[in-house]
Parts: structure tokens; sequence; C-alpha cells
């Protein structure tokens, strides 16, 4: 399970949604983290994908992540574009899963924080959507 962040506002754009990646999504909302791993390989990709992009392989399981994972890379956005702006600045980073995958998301954190921390990716729960984000943990 990951923790969650209940914000009172609605998303500013919201998360595009396909009839594949409907699982995901539901388990986020349940405090989960999924993803999908190739049964060929054993491959994990993140976005969840149908299929294994390095093998084409459409033979895919839905997994559980940890939700755990390392700061590779932090930067700190002030030109963002029109949806986002009133949220300026905030901050991105690259993300070195416990579980394999590298991703970028939104930071809630300070721009300042050490690469190499230790981080977890958290829920947040928008007055009308649900989408994911990533923050150091604290010691």
């Amino acid at each position: 399970m990951i923790n969650t962040v209940q914000l009172d506002h609605p998303h500013p754009y919201p998360p595009r949604k396909t009839p594949f990646t409907t699982p995901f999504w539901e388990a986020l909302a349940e405090g989960r983290f999924i993803t999908t791993r190739s049964g060929g390989d054993g491959a994990i990709t993140f976005p969840p994908r149908d299929f294994d992009p390095a093998t084409w392989n459409r033979n895919i399981e839905w997994v559980e992540l940890s939700g755990r994972g390392t700061l590779y890379s932090v930067t700190s956005v002030h030109a963002a574009p029109e949806a986002f702006k009133e949220f300026t600045p905030y901050q991105v980073a690259i993300i070195d899963l416990d579980d394999g995958p590298r991703l970028a998301t939104a930071f809630l954190g300070p721009v300042d924080t050490p690469l190499d921390s230790p981080v977890e990716i958290v829920a947040l729960h928008y007055s009308d959507q649900v989408a994911f984000a990533a923050r150091a943990l604290v010691p």
C-alpha cells in the first residue's frame, strides 16, 4: 500500500485513461501502485503497457510495486503550460523505483532534496481525479 495525499482542487490536467489502463487507475485510487510485467522475460514496464516493449510479447500480467525508490534527478519548473501556471514553481523528478523501472513524476518536496535520497510514491486524491507523485521519505 502507498500513502495518499488529499487535495481540495480539481486536477489541472486530468490523466489520459484507456480501457487497458483502468486497472492501474482503480488500484491507485485504492492506494496500490501497480504496473505490468512481461510473462516472457519478467521485465517490469512503467507506464503499464499491453506488451513488452523489448520483445513485443503480449503475455503480460499486472504486478504490485512497493512504491519506494531513489531520487535520481529533480528540477523546479517556473515556466509552465497554462493548465499548471497557478502551481508554479513546482518540482518534477526522475525516480529509480526499487522494483526496477525509472519514471518521471511530480515531486512533493524542495528542489534541494539531495540526489539518491529515498522517496515514496503517493496517490494524489484530487477533488475529481486520482494521480500520483513522489516525495522524500522522512527518516
